[in-house]
């Protein structure tokens, strides 16, 4: 026998060679059947695979990532069963899952276009309600050679030539077999809707030298209405896509002759991000924060100097030359060089410290063109960066300070849920990183006290921090679920050593200070495009761009709507005109449309009185008529609810 542990601490005792699915069903026969995944000892298990020893176990249902991995790598599988079916002389690449599904790349002799993906998806429903099980088979290299060496399918030979003898398994559903280390569900019954959603073209292992491939893109799930759900949600994500809403709203736009990846900011969008970064400044200046301002470019050596020449050189922006021979430039791939040139400008006592520099700096790194998606994946960003030097008992404080900047922000900006990721060094692989035990443990030690004390609900994960040092990323999830990157604050001793930065302490000696990168934003076009496809462009009063427009009901009441506007606009009420020769019923439709948050009517009782009728943006009626002074009061009470002082702001 032998004893299984449970996460709550309980155990229990089966026969060794028991399965997680036999674990599962012997609690409830109704957990046997929602169970998808297995973690065993911390690793990823297949729930039909026995286990022969003492053991942890974490049992996972459908809302868990381990199962919705477990069961859409099981989906590619049958994807690919479906087309060897359909398409005689097939050749696969790789089907993995993704954070939303699955895709498979394929070269196939007849070529596959979205008209073809109907029949896929009824070929795959068919396959999956015989209930092929997932079977696992471990095979010699020679032997998986062998196999698909006679089938004629290059991709997977390439594959097997990169792995190690001992290491290789087969998993076959019906006659269907793939290379594949798993893990995978017990067999294709749970799998009860299918939609492929796309193709499109891959470059076989990302070599734009290589074979071009088709990659069919689709989603799976245990029940036909959550596959409805998730479809509201992606015609949803469609209305909200930054860049259509970007379009729509006037933001933005890119131009092929400028160049791809290459954002420019229309005078709307402008006016946006400058607010955004105003708003920024303004906290920073609470925390005791100085602007500076760095070049876009700087000598090749000081890249050198900071590693990023090495991480980012070959497949950027090439050198820029200058008639002397002896420069080379680079256009800025990130700002911290510059700031450590800042920082080493003068002689720095322990008694400065901290130091906090930042700045709102635009970089450049090439993206392939492949990879460009509108503001989210671009050539040239800006960050909202900032570095801060302390000495080693400043660093927890600091971090949480830090901290408090982020969840305010987010506060503000109504992202109301959102995880800590905390990211440590892998303590079996030390040769990854730099610097010594001590300090590794100091970080981690100020890193893991600093988000308990701030409350943060967080995940650790082991061997994600980077070279340099631990950090802490936070996770946001908009309106419509999905998680998105924003913000992050990285710790680093590596960038302190490269450039000789020191501090004299109050024992008269030389000593080195830590280094503390943060970007609550992360870039501010990212930043943006996350906003906009979170509020569907429905920003709040503070940050729009509009944040009122006067319809007259008449090409009379023109003037007296231009008097207001003007009035409102020297009281910091961003206000516009609409005075188009429209009937009035179509100028509050477009401007609603427009995602203007109030609109105000003005006709015949407006003007004698000098007052507007109010109509917030989605209440469908009017609020009623106000005099100017009283609709300006309203409006910066609105924004003062929005925009709340830093409870205890920190210098």
């Amino acid at each position: 026998m032998i004893d299984i542990t449970f996460p709550d601490g309980s155990s229990r005792q089966f026969a060794a060679g028991v399965t997680p699915l036999e674990i599962a069903a012997s609690i409830s026969p109704r957990l046997a059947q929602e169970t998808f995944a297995a973690t065993v000892d911390g690793q990823s298990w297949d729930i039909q695979k026995p286990i022969e020893t003492d053991a942890t176990i974490k049992l996972h249902k459908w809302d868990e990532p381990e199962a919705k991995h477990a069961f859409w790598h099981s989906s590619s599988h049958l994807l690919a069963a479906a087309l060897e079916q359909l398409y005689p002389g097939i050749k696969f690449g790789i089907g993995p899952a993704i954070d939303n599904g699955f895709y498979y790349d394929v070269d196939s002799p007849t070529p596959i276009t979205e008209g073809d993906l109907p029949k896929i998806e009824q070929k795959m429903l068919e396959i999956a309600r015989e209930k092929h099980p997932f079977v696992r088979r471990e095979v010699s290299k020679a032997e998986a050679m062998e196999t698909y060496t006679k089938k004629g399918d290059e991709y997977k030979c390439e594959l097997i030539g990169d792995l190690t003898d001992g290491t290789i398994t087969f998993y076959s559903n019906g006659d269907y077999t793939d290379l594949c280390r798993g893990p995978h569900l017990a067999d294709t019954a749970p799998i009860k809707a299918v939609k492929l959603t796309s193709v499109a073209g891959a470059y076989w292992r990302g070599d734009e030298k290589r074979k071009m491939l088709t990659r069919i893109y689709g989603i799976t799930f245990p029940k036909k209405a959550l596959l409805d759900e998730y479809l509201a949600l992606v015609e949803e994500a469609k209305k909200r896509d930054h860049r259509k809403l970007g379009k729509e709203l006037e933001l933005f736009t890119f131009s092929p002759r400028v160049g791809q990846g290459l954002p420019l900011w229309l005078p709307k969008g402008a006016a946006l991000r400058e607010r955004l970064e105003n708003f920024l400044k303004g906290v920073q200046k609470q925390y005791g924060y100085e602007q500076v301002i760095t070049p876009h470019i700087g000598m090749k050596d000081l890249y050198v100097t900071s590693g990023h020449y090495a991480k980012y050189g070959k497949d950027s922006f090439q050198p820029i030359h200058t008639p002397d021979e002896n420069e080379e430039f680079l256009l800025k791939p990130m700002n911290c060089p510059h700031h450590c040139e800042i920082y080493r400008s003068k002689p720095r006592s322990y008694k400065d410290l901290p130091v906090r520099l930042a700045e709102f700096g635009t970089v450049y790194r090439y993206e392939m063109s492949g990879e460009l998606h509108g503001l989210t994946r671009v050539r040239g960003f800006t960050q909202d960066d900032a570095h801060l030097f302390c000495r080693p008992d400043q660093l927890k404080d600091e971090f949480k300070k830090v901290i408090d900047i982020v969840l305010y922000i987010f506060k503000t900006l109504d992202f109301k849920e959102f995880t800590a990721q905390v990211s440590l060094r892998d303590p079996n692989n030390k040769e990854k990183y730099i610097g010594t035990d001590e300090n590794w443990h100091k970080a981690e030690a100020a890193i893991m006290e600093a988000a308990a004390e701030k409350g943060l609900e967080t995940i650790v994960e082991t061997g994600e921090a980077a070279f340099y040092g631990p950090k802490l990323d936070f996770m946001v999830k908009d309106a419509l679920g999905r998680k998105w990157q924003l913000g992050t604050i990285q710790v680093d001793y590596n960038l302190p050593e490269r450039f000789d930065l020191t501090y004299k302490g109050s024992d008269d000696k030389e000593h080195r200070p830590i280094m503390i990168h943060r970007a609550p934003f992360g870039s501010m076009e990212r930043f943006v495009a996350v906003l906009l496809e979170h509020t569907g462009g429905k920003f709040p009063l503070w940050l729009t761009p509009e944040q009122a427009v006067v319809l007259p009901i008449s090409e009379k009441y023109n003037d007296y709507a231009k008097k207001v506007a003007k009035l409102l606009n020297n009281c910091d009420i961003r206000t516009r005109v609409d005075d188009r020769d429209e009937k009035i019923g179509r100028k509050i439709r477009d401007n609603e449309l427009a995602k203007v948050p109030i609109l105000l009517i003005v006709g015949d009782n407006e003007q004698r009185d000098e007052t507007v009728t109010v109509r917030m943006q989605g209440e469908g009626k009017d609020r009623g008529t106000m005099t100017l002074p009283d609709f300006a009061k309203m409006v910066g009470d609105l924004v003062a609810e929005e925009i709340r002082p830093i409870a205890e702001p920190m210098s």
